[in-house]
């Protein structure tokens, strides 16, 4: 049985990520899912990107925010 520790409140862990360089300048972030999922949830995590009106791609294990609300296009 895996046990799960929390290395922060999740209030404060989305700040953190949130206040990140490259969501200021319109870059993009990424976390593992099962970490997200861990530390704040991924319904949680998920409403504030799109309270953003960022954008959320799942690719593998990873989540991966587009932290700007403007149009994307998949390439390939």
């Amino acid at each position: 049985m895996k046990i799960v520790t929390r290395t922060h409140a999740p209030k404060d862990w989305l700040a953190q990520i949130f206040t990140a360089k490259a969501v200021a300048q319109g870059g993009v972030i990424r976390r593992k899912a099962d970490w997200v999922a861990q530390e704040v949830g991924r319904d949680r995590f998920e409403a504030e990107v799109r309270r953003r009106g960022f954008h959320l791609i799942e690719t593998g294990a990873d989540l991966v925010v587009i932290c700007h609300s403007g149009a994307i296009r998949v390439l390939f």
